[in-house]
């Protein structure tokens, strides 16, 4: 998914020294991190997607279609829905690469994918915390209320999974008792409360990290939240 993303810091205020440029490199090295983060989920969402269709036997255009809706639509409906268009996707290229690539990866790696599902989880983990502070991030920018915000953040974190189950005729993993879209609105939620008092890296930080200490607690301890009146 393709996110612009609104990092801000405070550069030094005595003009250009050693500390502007101490500065500039930490702030590269951190979207760098970031940027990495984002493709990685983006690939992991999109083989998710295609071993879906291939799990559904469909064919080469169905499990194509399963990988692009997992990978992009969560951030796509997200940017239908303030107004951002073109669509984050349409706006950098890589993306679709990204996705394409997913299917000679299924195709020729498949086994070794599925003995690795543990280390795909940890990555669809991280990526669900990154794109859920970047989509509320995007959210706030576009000057909507904290609210908003934290709904699109979910939104882009989760949705393109709900695409996915729903072509695959499964129950949608966010309407389950596990803890997934809560663990990414509890996250939203710190953002907003630390921010006001934490510098913006910080508390963006913090908030992608409790996403996934709760989702890996959550699956470790069989967490759920469900609702029986």
């Amino acid at each position: 998914m393709l996110y612009t993303f609104y990092f801000f810091g405070t550069s030094p205020s005595k003009g250009i020294g050693p500390e502007y440029f101490l500065y500039i490199n930490a702030y590269l090295t951190i979207m760098d991190l970031i940027t990495a983060i984002d493709y990685s989920g983006t690939l992991v969402f999109a083989i998710s997607g295609v071993l879906a269709g291939v799990d559904r036997k469909f064919d080469l255009f169905g499990v194509f279609m399963l990988g692009f809706v997992t990978a992009v639509g969560g951030g796509t409906l997200r940017d239908l829905l303030i107004g951002s268009t073109p669509v984050g996707w349409m706006q950098n290229e890589i993306y679709v690469y990204l996705i394409i690539s997913a299917l000679p990866i299924c195709y020729l790696l498949k086994n070794p994918i599925l003995k690795m599902k543990r280390s795909f989880f940890l990555f669809d983990t991280i990526g669900i915390g990154l794109f859920t502070i970047l989509g509320l991030q995007k959210t706030l920018f576009l000057g909507l209320s904290p609210l908003i915000a934290i709904m699109m953040g979910v939104v882009s974190a989760v949705f393109g999974g709900v695409i996915r189950d729903v072509l695959s005729n499964e129950a949608p993993l966010i309407f389950r008792k596990e803890i997934y879209a809560s663990a990414c609105m509890a996250g939203a939620i710190l953002f907003l409360i630390a921010n006001s008092v934490l510098p913006e890296n910080i508390a963006m930080i913090i908030s992608i990290l409790s996403v996934i200490v709760i989702r890996l607690v959550a699956i470790k301890r069989k967490w759920s939240l469900p609702y029986n009146p």
